[in-house]
């Protein structure tokens, strides 16, 4: 899966049935088809290049901050929070290939014009979790393949009672057991390289 540090150059396509029914924490860390879940990771990886790119652009978007938590207590105010972010991007930004858009393969960027791909969807609510206080370093950027072979990118919201799945195909905020991808890397402010990988 070397490939996939190098960018997603695609995404999975939304799925026609949107619900937003809430699921209860869970402590199952692995995954349906045996791999390792988000709280099980490895060794240091390298980030993925679209989003190298997107932080040399935008430096202040990728700053680490030092004595920041990296969880967060789960409660219903965040909660709260969580579905109406992912509810509000779900459906206010427009699926959007790269290559259509902006006309090159990989090109990571909060969606200020209404249109993006997977991992426009996460940046813009990962800024939005920002703003309304989540901690940054609880935010995960995650890759993922879907149906096994769809490079995908989700948001991840690591928090005292498990981790979350913020996703642009579906409205629906999902445990991390419960989502059915197979898990490739995600930010952790503990690794070295800022990555990890999760298989």
């Amino acid at each position: 899966m070397a490939f996939l540090a190098f960018g997603l150059a695609s995404c999975a396509a939304p799925e026609s049935d949107l619900s937003a029914i809430p699921q209860m924490p869970s402590s199952i860390a692995v995954g349906r088809d045996g791999t390792p879940m988000p709280s099980q990771a490895g060794r240091d990886a390298r980030a993925p290049s679209g989003y190298l790119a997107f932080c040399d652009r935008n430096p202040e978007e990728c700053r680490a901050h030092p004595g920041e938590p990296n969880k967060v207590s789960f409660s219903s105010a965040l909660w709260d929070k969580l579905e109406k972010v992912n509810l509000v991007v779900n459906t206010t930004v427009h699926p959007e290939d790269d290559q259509e858009h902006y006309g090159v393969n990989e090109f990571w960027t909060v969606p200020v014009d209404g249109e993006g791909d997977c991992e426009d969807y996460v940046l813009a609510k990962r800024k939005m979790l920002v703003l309304l206080g989540v901690p940054e370093a609880a935010l995960r950027i995650t890759v993922v393949l879907d149906r096994g072979i769809v490079r995908h990118a989700v948001l991840t919201v690591v928090t005292d009672q498990g981790d979350y799945v913020l996703d642009s195909l579906k409205n629906e905020i999902l445990t991390t057991d419960k989502a059915d991808y197979v898990w490739v890397e995600r930010q952790d402010p503990a690794s070295r390289t800022g990555w990890v990988a999760l298989r």
